[in-house]
């Protein structure tokens, strides 16, 4: 079973990832692939260079990631400029590291995917795991974890599928309003019911 996990900014979707990787399920992190293929040397590194120019660059070469996201949040054109780039990189990364654990025997693997329901990547997975928080909690543990300011926050949020929507297209939900207790009880609660076992990864 390929597991599809999502979540909104600051929903607290890292914690369940993590939660998963230590039950023993491998998991392939989105965010992750997504700095390694902008590495230099990499096809969409070059491309983003061609389109963004070399100020979006820290002094050893490397993308200055803080500037490039200043430049997309503030430009919706520059957003879909970058995700032409990305996502299919991106994707055929995943693809590849997917094919490379099937080869090894794993027959659960977690896909960490933010904005998988946005991409219209489900395609890419069995199940829609969605890691939900209400909207005035996202935004207060966003200001808290990024020091960002309430209009900053807000700008952030509304970049992404609200979360209400995003509960429409996923097959299960775990509640993250509450205690951390609380949601991997939830997610104990799923796997059993799915019969999957740390064992059977």
């Amino acid at each position: 079973m390929i597991i599809g996990l999502t979540g909104g900014i600051a929903s607290g979707k890292s914690f369940i990832s993590d939660a998963l990787h230590q039950y023993g399920f491998p998991v392939i992190d989105a965010d992750q692939t997504a700095r390694e293929v902008v590495e230099p040397g990499e096809k969409a590194y070059e491309q983003i260079l061609e389109q963004f120019g070399i100020e979006i660059l820290e002094v050893d070469g490397t993308l200055n990631r803080k500037k490039l996201a200043d430049r997309i949040f503030a430009d919706e054109n520059q957003r879909r400029m970058l995700n032409q780039i990305m996502h299919p990189a991106i994707r055929q990364r995943i693809l590849q590291n997917k094919a490379d654990l099937q080869k090894k025997g794993h027959e659960v693997i977690v896909l960490d995917l933010p904005l998988l329901i946005e991409n219209n990547l489900q395609f890419m997975v069995d199940k829609v795991m969605l890691v939900y928080v209400d909207e005035k909690q996202q935004k207060e543990r966003l200001m808290e974890r990024d020091q960002a300011g309430e209009e900053d926050a807000q700008r952030r949020m509304a970049s992404q599928l609200s979360m209400s929507d995003k509960k429409t297209y996923a097959d299960v939900v775990i509640d993250n309003n509450d205690t951390q207790e609380d949601s991997l009880a939830q997610l104990e609660h799923i796997l059993k019911e799915w019969n999957i076992h740390p064992s059977s990864s």
